[in-house]
């Protein structure tokens, strides 16, 4: 598997960016989505806290992790790792999950989407990413009477249409990957999470079954007609929180199925879990919520 051959790399545990050599990945499948504007830079690695992540992504891939076929129950998940739009957290946010889900049975897709351009070097990178954290930290109003930080407004056509072109290869090869073309969810962590929220609002293709938005922005919106059930979670600590629960109430007042739960601690990007945290919990909360709902049982 992809994982095992990345965490050998993967021995600096701490907050800096280190260069790596991009894994293998090969069963990612181009989407054939386009290229990015602008973006002089080509694809490159880092890997921060032993996690690997990818920048500069100019051609969106889907990578299907398929569960053993004595467990396979034929739901499937759309998985979107975060970033910040400007890097994609593929191990914590990506195919650890994609895993996690085979083993309940859940067929589940990475979506490597294009990104922002970034600087070509890693450390002129690191550095604006520094910036922008502490940015964020210092507006997050966590415990205090400062407003939630506002993210930037980026143009995400691009990884709309990613996200599209995924949602529509998994339905055209359902029956190779034996998957139920009614039980199609997605699942997205911070920018990810957002990915989700515009797949599920503006898209007129993607007929999505159910959405799990992982520590993803809490601001309000306005739930299309035909919005799927949606499962949410987000620590208290985290700086996208904020005391903000806009969009819960929306889908609550659409009258659309919602959980939602509100972790004491666990901050941001905590993946499937971090030592010693009680969002460690989301992801078995997340898996009885599809099961209770019937999305791992064949309606036929």
């Amino acid at each position: 598997m992809i994982l095992t051959m990345v965490n050998g790399l993967a021995n600096a545990q701490d907050g800096t960016m280190y260069p790596m050599e991009a894994p293998n990945e090969p069963n990612a499948i181009p989407l054939g989505t386009g290229g990015v504007d602008d973006q002089p830079a080509e694809e490159s690695w880092f890997r921060q806290w032993g996690d690997p992540m990818a920048r500069n992504i100019t051609e969106a891939t889907l990578t299907p992790f398929l569960p053993d076929p004595d467990k396979a129950t034929g739901a499937a998940v759309i998985v979107a790792p975060g970033g910040g739009f400007m890097w994609l957290s593929m191990g914590n946010e990506g195919w650890e999950v994609a895993e996690a889900l085979n083993e309940r049975g859940v067929a589940a897709f990475v979506l490597k989407y294009r990104l922002q351009p970034t600087a070509d070097k890693l450390a002129d990178f690191e550095g604006q990413m520094n910036r922008r954290f502490e940015e964020a930290e210092d507006g997050s109003g966590a415990g205090g009477d400062a407003e939630p930080p506002q993210r930037p407004r980026w143009d995400l056509s691009n990884q709309l249409a990613d996200a599209e072109a995924a949602y529509r290869m998994i339905v055209d090869r359902a029956d190779e990957w034996h998957v139920d073309t009614d039980r199609i969810g997605m699942m997205g962590f911070s920018a990810g999470a957002g990915l989700t929220m515009e797949t599920t609002l503006k898209s007129d293709v993607a007929d999505l079954a159910f959405i799990a938005p992982i520590y993803g922005g809490m601001g309000e919106v306005e739930v299309p007609e035909g919005a799927p059930p949606m499962f949410a979670a987000i620590a208290s600590d985290d700086f996208l929180f904020g005391g903000e629960f806009g969009v819960i109430k929306s889908w609550y007042d659409a009258g659309v199925p919602v959980e939602f739960h509100l972790y004491q601690n666990g901050g941001h990007g905590f993946g499937l879990g971090n030592p010693d945290r009680t969002s460690n919990e989301w992801f078995e909360a997340f898996m009885h919520w599809v099961e209770v709902n019937g999305w791992l049982t064949d309606a036929s």
